[in-house]
């Protein structure tokens, strides 16, 4: 365990070097001429943004193909943060901790539960990686230390959309079944649900043109009298790129096929 904290210390201060060493940074009283349209001015970056979510990116390495750096911040102050150094072995870590604003709202400080922190400045929908001065990085690698946000959709996520049909047919509840679900977490681009036997859950990503990936599926180990239904679910998953929903219809498709599945808005009083 002592090996593999050194290992991690390691990996993060590489990760914060990286953007000293490679990149002349600025000096401190030197001015940045940033976009209004992508970074947010003063305290607007606290007060005004919707900054809660996931930021995905692959930063510059000195020594490896690319650091593909994920990062989740949620609205109670704490984070999510995974490491992966591309074309290396045993290249990833993650962990978790708590992080902070400066005074004018504009920046943060991460802070893992080891000891390391990184700053970065917060823009409209991005992260921008910042020196151990917090200040911006310049050259010809300064776009690369930005980390976007993933989109999000406001129609799909943080509601319950019950499954009524699949690949063409209505699906009943059966007796020992439970209701069939799926719900999106927009702050940590997580989906949860149940099966109709099992609960289910794992990451998501959303992409331009309404297109849905989903990472790996997890789920509960329960066995019930029929599980075609659920094994059919999962495989669906597994499956689709696309999504169209409306007010209260959601539906699944792969390229421009008929839907694999329907979902039902479920109305919260």
């Amino acid at each position: 365990m002592k090996k593999l904290l050194v290992m991690f210390s390691a990996a993060i201060f590489m990760a914060t070097s990286i953007s000293c060493s490679s990149e002349k940074s600025l000096e401190q009283g030197d001015s940045v001429e940033i976009s209004s349209s992508s970074v947010a001015i003063g305290d607007n970056s606290q007060n005004s943004l919707d900054w809660k979510g996931v930021y995905k990116g692959v930063l510059p390495c000195a020594d490896c193909e690319g650091i593909e750096t994920t990062i989740n911040l949620k609205s109670d102050g704490k984070f999510t943060r995974t490491l992966k150094y591309l074309g290396k072995e045993d290249g990833f870590f993650s962990d978790e901790g708590t992080f902070q604003w400066n005074e004018s709202g504009s920046k943060i400080t991460i802070s893992s539960e080891h000891g390391e922190s990184q700053m970065y400045l917060v823009g409209e929908n991005a992260l921008f990686h910042l020196d151990k001065e917090g200040n911006r990085i310049t050259g010809g690698l300064a776009a690369k230390y930005t980390l976007p946000k993933n989109p999000t959709d406001p129609r799909l996520e943080d509601k319950k959309w019950v499954l009524k049909e699949l690949r063409g047919k209505p699906v009943e509840k059966k007796d020992g079944l439970k209701e069939a679900f799926i719900q999106f977490d927009m702050e940590t681009a997580t989906f949860h649900g149940n099966g109709s036997c099992n609960n289910i859950f794992g990451p998501y990503e959303l992409k331009e043109e309404s297109r849905i990936s989903f990472g790996n599926t997890a789920s509960t180990m329960m066995a019930c009298p029929d599980m075609e239904l659920e094994m059919a679910f999962l495989e669906i998953l597994r499956q689709v790129d696309n999504y169209s929903v409306t007010d209260s219809t959601l539906s699944f498709q792969k390229a421009k096929m008929a839907p694999f599945a329907i979902f039902s808005l479920e109305k919260t009083d």
